[in-house]
C-alpha cells in the first residue's frame, strides 16, 4: 500500500509506529505530537490516519497513538479539519470495540479500494467535483460518500440495539441509502494487482528482513478454528513468470540475501516445486537464500524445504494442532499422525536438528485423552529422530508451543465458548508434567492474554468505554507479556457493568445475531454452521482445490474464481465454480 499511494502524483502516504513506552515518555515531557517516520509532520495535519488491525491486544496503542498525535479519540468528537481514521486487516471484520474511535473500516483487500477512498478524500478537500463545483464536501457528507464505496463500512451509520440480556439484537443503518450489509472487497487476479518493486530497506535488523514475495493469497484448506481461512477466500496464485520477474526486480532494488514464499499455506501453491527450483538456480549462486514461512507436516514439504534451503538451514514448523486423529478431523486439520511423523523423519534425515511443533489447547470437544495424545506425539517425533541417527539421541531439539484456542468471527467456531483461565492453566500444568525431557522444549500463551483477545475478537460496540478505560489506567502493548496486565482490563469493565465471560465463555446459540453479521466475507453463515455441525460429528471437509466444491458460497457471492497456476500436487482437477453443480 506505501508503493501504491506514492506512485499517485496526488497521494502522499507516510509511515508511523507505536512509541515505545520510554519514547512516548518523552514525547510527552517535550510536548511534541507524535509525528511521521519521513518528513517528521504531525500526524494531524494529515489529511487520513490509517491502521493495520492485525491483532485485538494492540488496540490501546491505537488510542495512544491517536493521543499522541492530538488527534480526539472519539470520531464524533472530531471537526472538520481533523483527519479520517481508518482502519482495515483481520481486526476490521468485527471492529465494533474499536467503532466508537474510528470514522471507516475497509473489510478486504486494500489494492483496489484504497485509491478509491484517497480519490473521494482529495474531492472534498479540494472541492474538484466536477460541473464546476468548487465547495468543499463537509465531514459527514464526506463519510456518506465513503459508506457507497464497496467494502467500506461507517460504523456512526449503524444503530446497535440490545437484549435486555446484552445479547445484540440487531444491527441496522441509521438512514436511507446506507447498505445494511457491507461485503469485503477482494482483488480477483493477483497477476495484475500493484506488486511494489521498489519496497523500502530497513536500516537496522527488522523481524521481516527479507524479500516478502506474496506467491498466493486465500487458503481452502477449511481449519475450523482459522479466521483467516475463511476471510481471504479464495485462493488466488500468482503465476510463476510473473514471480520470477517480481524477485528478480527485488534483489536489485533492495540487495537483501533470502527470499520469503509467503501465503498462509506456501507448499500448497501448486506450482512451488517448479518455483522454488528455478529461483535457488537463479540466486542460490548469490549467496541468496529461499524460505517458506509455512509448511505442510507431509515428506513433500521437507523435500521442499530440503531443495530450496540449500544455502542456509534453519529451524522446520509444523502445526499438527491436536494430539489425536479424532480432535485434529473436529477442527479439520487433514494432517495425521503418520504425517507428521514421517515430515520429521525425513527432516532429520535431510539434516533438520530442530523442529517446532504447534499445538492448540482448549479445542471445542479436547479431552485429557487429547492432551495425551499431545505429549505422546512429541516423544514419538523425538524417537523417529533416534531411529534416524542410529539410536543416538544426538543434540535434536523439539519446541512444542502451546497456543490457548481463540474462538473468531466468521469462523465454524464463532459460536463456541473458549475454556475459562483455571482450565487452561490446569491444562498447561498436566501437559507440563508430561513432557519432561531435556530434548523438549515447551512453551506457552498466558491464558489472560488469550481471555482479553477471545472478549475483544467476539465484543460487541460497548466494549469501547473498556478499551478506553483500560487505556487511561495505563494499557499499552497488551499482546507483550511484560507490558499486560490484566488488572486495568478487569477494572475496566467492572466499571463498565460488561463481564469477560459474557463475550468469552458463554456458548453462542445458532439464531443469535452476532456483533459482526452485518459484515460479509463472502462465506455463508449457512456453510459456517454447517461446518460446525460437521465438527461435533467427526466429519472433515475437503479442501476445494482439489475435489468438489464445498459450498461456502464465497465465489458466486463475490464473483470471483480460485485461479490456480500450476497443475495439482494431488486429488482431483480443479473446476470453476461455474461449472460445479
Amino acid at each position: 500500500l506505501y508503493g501504491l499511494v506514492n506512485d499517485y502524483e496526488d497521494f502522499l502516504l507516510e509511515r508511523v509506529f507505536a512509541p515505545a513506552p520510554d519514547m512516548e515518555e518523552e514525547l510527552r515531557r517535550r510536548s511534541l505530537p507524535l509525528f511521521s517516520l519521513e518528513s517528521y509532520r504531525p500526524l494531524h495535519h494529515f489529511d487520513v490516519v490509517g491502521f493495520t488491525l492485525q491483532y485485538e491486544l494492540t488496540y490501546t496503542n491505537v488510542l495512544n497513538m491517536l493521543d499522541l498525535a492530538g488527534i480526539p479519540l472519539p470520531a464524533d468528537a472530531r471537526g472538520e479539519e481533523d483527519p479520517l481514521v481508518i482502519g482495515g486487516g483481520p481486526g476490521a471484520f468485527n471492529p465494533e470495540p474499536l467503532a466508537p474511535f474510528f470514522d471507516a473500516f475497509v473489510l478486504g483487500d486494500g489494492e483496489e479500494v484504497l485509491p478509491e477512498i484517497l480519490a473521494i478524500v482529495k474531492e472534498a478537500k479540494t472541492g474538484n467535483r466536477g460541473a464546476g463545483s468548487r465547495s468543499r464536501l463537509r465531514r459527514r457528507e464526506l463519510l456518506r460518500r465513503l459508506a457507497g464505496l464497496a467494502g467500506v463500512y461507517v460504523p456512526s451509520f449503524y444503530r446497535v440495539h440490545y437484549f435486555p440480556d446484552g445479547r445484540v439484537a440487531k444491527v441496522e443503518p441509521k438512514e436511507k441509502g446506507i447498505p445494511p450489509r457491507i461485503v469485503r472487497r477482494v482483488v480477483a487476479d493477483l497477476d495484475r494487482a500493484y506488486f511494489p518493486r521498489r519496497p523500502i530497506v530497513p536500516f537496522m535488523e527488522v523481524v521481516h528482513d527479507r524479500i516478502m514475495l506474496e506467491i498466493m493469497r486465500g487458503c481452502t484448506r477449511g481449519c475450523r478454528f482459522c479466521q483467516a481461512g475463511m476471510i481471504y477466500r479464495p485462493v488466488r496464485e500468482r503465476t510463476p513468470e510473473v514471480l520470477q520477474k517480481q524477485a528478480a526486480a527485488l534483489l536489485r532494488a533492495t540487495g537483501h540475501r533470502e527470499i520469503a514464499l509467503t501465503s498462509l499455506s506456501s507448499a500448497d501453491y501448486t506450482a512451488i516445486a517448479g518455483l522454488a527450483r528455478a529461483l535457488v538456480d537463479a540466486y542460490g549462486c548469490l549467496g541468496v537464500g529461499i524460505s517458506l514461512p509455512s509448511l505442510r507436516a507431509d515428506t513433500f514439504s521437507v523435500d521442499l524445504a530440503s531443495q530450496i534451503e540449500r544455502v542456509r538451514k534453519t529451524g522446520l514448523t509444523f502445526a499438527p494442532e491436536a494430539g489425536t486423529q479424532r480432535l485434529r478431523n473436529v477442527i479439520n486439520k487433514g494432517v495425521t499422525e503418520e504425517d507428521l511423523l514421517a515430515a520429521c523423519r525425513a527432516a532429520f534425515s535431510a539434516g533438520w536438528q530442530r523442529v517446532k511443533l504447534y499445538f492448540m489447547i482448549g479445542l471445542p470437544t479436547e479431552t485429557w485423552e487429547d492432551l495425551d495424545g499431545l505429549a505422546a506425539l512429541a516423544y514419538r517425533v523425538l524417537r523417529e529422530a533416534e531411529v534416524v541417527r542410529g539410536g543416538k539421541r544426538g543434540k535434536v531439539e523439539v519446541t512444542v508451543s502451546l497456543a490457548s484456542f481463540v474462538p473468531k468471527p466468521h469462523t465454524p467456531f464463532q459460536w463456541e465458548a473458549q475454556d475459562p483461565v483455571a482450565r487452561l492453566e490446569e491444562k498447561q500444568a498436566y501437559l507440563r508434567q508430561r513432557l519432561r525431557d531435556r530434548r523438549l522444549r515447551l512453551s506457552w500463551h498466558n491464558p489472560l492474554m488469550s481471555l482479553l483477545e477471545a472478549v475483544l475478537a467476539r465484543g460487541d460496540r460497548r466494549l469501547g468505554v473498556v478499551i478506553l478505560g483500560a487505556w487511561q489506567r495505563g494499557a499499552r502493548f497488551d499482546g507483550w507479556e511484560e507490558h499486560f496486565a490484566w488488572e486495568r482490563w478487569a477494572k475496566a469493565l467492572e466499571a463498565a457493568g460488561l463481564e469477560a465471560s459474557f463475550y468469552a465463555h458463554r456458548q453462542r446459540e445458532r439464531e443469535e445475531v452476532l456483533p459482526w453479521d452485518h459484515l460479509d466475507t463472502g462465506v455463508s453463515r449457512a456453510f459456517l454452521w454447517q461446518e460446525n455441525q460437521r465438527a461435533k460429528e467427526g466429519i472433515t471437509t475437503a479442501d476445494c482445490r482439489w475435489g468438489d466444491c464445498t459450498g461456502c458460497a464465497v465465489c458466486p457471492r463475490l464473483q470471483v474464481d480460485v485461479r490456480l497456476s500450476g497443475k495439482p500436487a494431488f486429488g482431483q482437477g480443479f473446476a470453476p465454480w461455474s461449472a460445479r453443480r
